[in-house]
């Protein structure tokens, strides 16, 4: 456990070492960035599974909204930016035989760096990490012991986007495709059927936080979007395929959750007027 903490305490270390040797300590306070700024509402589709709850998978309806925000820095002339992204979504579903529901929420933000890379005048590739966060929760209705289960953990992941600009008649159009992989982090997870009172009362804390990788949380986010130009907003239309899975402490869980997800994009500049031809999109 100490190592697994080490492990990722020195690879943030490392990674704000390599990013801070290429940005201006000033950099945070020029106010010279192209900002692009989003919000979309979506509805869908998840399945989930958490053995420490139930054996049975419960499928059903989520609500989902997604908020993210893209600018340019100064990191590596000028061909780093950076990414926030914040999900949230809740779900209510059941079990097939319609004997149970489990109501579910989960919280997920993720900030990272992705270097651009300018395939041609349309395509350009993006690749970079993030450092997610995670935290949410499952109650089943239909159990007395053990009713609720709590979600919370942190992984770094490899993160890649593809952009390409095109035109119909004239108009400018966006696509863009953003996979995300978490490869290390660390979970929160009661033991096979212990209960949080052992855990929060009694002080039963052994193995609880379990470090997780590809082996043992094999799980991808993907975001699918297309611009689309109306008068003068920009409408984004997109699709979210949001895949967890883990098997840490005898436990297996998964969500998938596939949403359709709708929205408007902002793009403005936060610069001096002397900036402003210097000014360069994420997109």
């Amino acid at each position: 456990m100490k190592k697994a903490a080490l492990f990722l305490y020195f690879t943030i270390c490392t990674l704000s070492l390599i990013f801070a040797q290429n940005e201006n300590p000033c950099d945070s306070l020029q106010p010279n960035r192209f900002v692009m700024r989003s919000t979309l509402y979506g509805i869908g589709y998840t399945n989930i599974l958490d053995t420490y709850l139930s054996p049975a998978e419960y499928t059903g309806a989520e609500a989902r909204i997604v908020h993210e925000r893209m600018r340019m820095t100064r990191m590596m002339k000028g061909r780093v930016s950076t990414q926030s992204l914040l999900q949230a979504n809740i779900a209510y579903t059941e079990n097939n035989s319609d004997t149970g529901n489990e109501l579910s929420g989960l919280v997920n933000w993720s900030y990272g760096l992705h270097y651009h890379f300018q395939i041609n005048e349309h395509l350009k590739i993006l690749a970079g990490g993030l450092g997610e966060l995670n935290g949410g929760f499952i109650y089943n209705t239909r159990n007395s012991n053990n009713p609720a289960q709590a979600k919370a953990y942190i992984n770094l992941s490899a993160s890649g986007m593809a952009i390409y600009k095109f035109r119909i008649k004239n108009r400018p159009f966006t696509a863009r495709y953003q996979i995300n992989i978490p490869f290390a982090g660390l979970m929160f997870s009661p033991e096979y059927q212990q209960s949080y009172y052992e855990i929060f009362t009694l002080g039963n804390h052994s193995g609880i936080i379990q470090f997780t990788s590809l082996h043992n949380q094999p799980s991808i986010r993907q975001l699918l979007t297309l611009d689309i130009p109306i008068s003068t907003a920009t409408l984004r239309i997109g699709y979210v395929g949001d895949i967890q899975q883990s098997k840490v402490n005898q436990i297996k869980c998964h969500t998938y959750s596939h949403a359709f997800m709708l929205g408007f994009v902002k793009n403005f500049y936060l610069i001096k007027q002397k900036d402003k031809l210097n000014a360069r999109s994420p997109y």
